[in-house]
């Protein structure tokens, strides 16, 4: 499919961007999430070092996928992105996290104010939980998740799920050694 094909089909929500050829990926992701932004990108081409995979995530893309990944692979990296989350190596999410963590705005928790039920969606989406589980353990729709996580990230001032976590537990919002709520 061609970009301007892309960008015109209102529908699509998910995109997989084979990486073959002389594809300029910063250019495409960052065309994309500009004309874009609700479209989430997999990208899937050959083997690549966790540092490349790290650099095409902070590009933007919600996912790496090599090009001899599994059928169980790919549906789990559709259904993590679908979710609203990043899908890579754990060793490749660490690195982003670590790279957020420098990123992060330094405000003090007391400079805003959190609901009860932005807590309660804060303390899941720190647990690794997808916004399906999140849903399901507080009986609300995945489309109010969706809404309390969006209004999360603009109150904090990041632009994804990692960092508003990483963000939460280095302000000791909440901390990994918490109960929270896995499974």
């Amino acid at each position: 499919m061609e970009m301007a094909d892309l960008i015109a089909d209102l529908k699509m929500s998910l995109c997989v961007i084979g990486l073959h050829g002389n594809l300029n990926v910063a250019t495409t992701l960052s065309t994309l999430r500009g004309l874009r932004p609700d479209v989430h990108v997999l990208l899937m081409g050959p083997e690549a070092s966790d540092e490349e995979k790290l650099s095409l995530v902070s590009s933007g893309a919600r996912a790496y996928l090599e090009e001899t990944a599994t059928a169980e692979i790919i549906e789990q990296a559709i259904d993590t992105v679908r979710d609203g989350a990043i899908w890579a190596p754990t060793r490749v999410l660490t690195g982003y996290a670590e790279r957020a963590e420098l990123a992060l705005p330094t405000l003090p928790p007391a400079e805003f104010h959190l609901t009860s039920r932005e807590r309660d969606v804060l303390k899941l989406l720190v647990a690794a939980q997808s916004n399906r589980e999140i849903a399901s353990s507080l009986g609300i729709e995945e489309r109010t998740v969706k809404a309390h996580v969006a209004k999360l990230m603009r109150k904090v001032g990041v632009d994804n799920r990692i960092a508003l976590s990483v963000y939460a537990v280095r302000q000791a919002i909440f901390s990994t050694s918490d109960d929270l709520g896995t499974k």
